[in-house]
């Protein structure tokens, strides 16, 4: 992607104008983002999709000022002709090439940000409420109309006497009626209340993961236990009598400090445990393996990664999926290029060394990659 040239997606503005302007700054309407929009999939395969277990799915009503709140699978839906509900499909581009490729279309911002799209399907005056998303979110209008309300809230105090995440004291600053192919950017914590304004209103909300300080810290942390090697035990024959046997030892507390520091001061493998982390599939996903055909990579005119694998890159590693691999010369630069482009043409086939093939036909193998003839 050429991150200079003007989008239609971004009102006409190049990615790397909105990024230095709007991301993380300011909201942004956008008309006619996607001109001629229409929903990916219909009324029925979404329904269908969130009474499927593997599909993570939640079902929101309001009558009157009360709110209901059921999870997924959601096998049965009110009738159409009710008001004031809401299905929320969530990871859809998981499970929908057409939605995958909308997705790519946002790649402007790295894919370590990049989350997933759900899918919120709304009678007339559905909506979840007013609230905030800690995360930078695209809101894209597929059918129907929606009314925006949004404002850069300082009191983020909830409700407690709902089941959702409600503001208590919603103040919006601004209002906008969103038709099909229009969209709007909010920054985190922007605070927003949607209402469908017809029967049979599709959002899609393209979300970008923020992790916090204490998930990065637990997650890592985590892992870094799993590469400690250091099997070195604690040693203390200087240890005097001591009258105070409930007091710890200075020693002892060096000894532990050490241990984690000599891990914590290895930036490649931080590194390393951070790109595993990332790429890590969602728990609802997995991959339909093959079995070994004894067929090489190169046996294909071309790969492309599935939709639901997820590849990133480092200055020395290559991730995918959660696993990492060091990597160096001809071979790092296309694998770096399978995960920007998500796909290898047959001119890279060619180019790629015997190991590289090898590698590519067990991915292939996993479900993570696919070949095409």
């Amino acid at each position: 992607m050429n991150v200079t040239t003007p989008l239609a997606l971004l009102g006409g503005i190049s990615p790397e104008l909105f990024m230095a302007k709007y991301w993380q700054k300011k909201p942004l309407v956008i008309r006619a983002a996607v001109p001629g929009m229409q929903p990916l999939l219909t009324r029925e395969a979404l329904f269908a999709m969130a009474a499927d277990e593997a599909v993570e799915s939640r079902l929101i009503e309001r009558k009157k000022d009360a709110w209901s709140f059921d999870h997924g699978p959601i096998t049965k839906t009110p009738p159409l002709k009710r008001p004031d509900w809401t299905l929320l499909v969530q990871g859809v581009d998981l499970h929908h090439d057409g939605v995958h490729d909308l997705l790519q279309q946002f790649r402007f911002v790295p894919d370590a940000r990049l989350d997933d799209l759900m899918i919120s399907y709304a009678t007339q005056g559905g909506g979840v409420g007013p609230h905030f998303d800690s995360y930078d979110v695209f809101l894209l209008q597929a059918s129907g109309r929606r009314r925006w309300r949004i404002g850069p809230q300082k009191d983020l105090s909830l409700r407690d006497d709902v089941p959702l995440k409600i503001l208590a004291n919603f103040t919006p600053t601004q209002e906008f009626d969103l038709e099909p192919g229009d969209m709007l950017y909010l920054p985190p914590r922007y605070a927003h209340d949607g209402v469908a304004l017809d029967n049979d209103c599709q959002t899609y909300s393209i979300g970008f993961r923020a992790p916090s300080t204490e998930e990065l810290a637990r997650e890592l942390m985590h892992r870094v236990a799993d590469e400690i090697e250091d099997e070195r035990l604690y040693a203390d024959r200087g240890q005097l009598a001591t009258a105070q046997p409930a007091a710890i030892p200075a020693e002892l507390q060096s000894f532990a400090q050490q241990a984690v520091a000599k891990v914590l001061q290895d930036n490649t493998l931080m590194q390393q445990i951070l790109g595993e982390y990332l790429t890590e599939p969602k728990a609802n996903v997995w991959f339909d393996t093959l079995e070994k055909t004894g067929k090489t990579a190169k046996s294909f005119k071309a790969v492309r990664l599935d939709r639901r694998s997820r590849m990133m890159y480092d200055a020395k590693h290559v991730y995918l999926n959660g696993d990492s691999w060091k990597v160096a010369g001809a071979d790092a630069k296309l694998l770096r290029k399978l995960a920007d482009a998500r796909r290898l043409d047959a001119i890279d086939m060619k180019a790629a060394s015997a190991a590289l093939v090898l590698a590519l036909g067990q991915f292939i193998e996993q479900g993570w990659l696919h070949a095409e003839r």
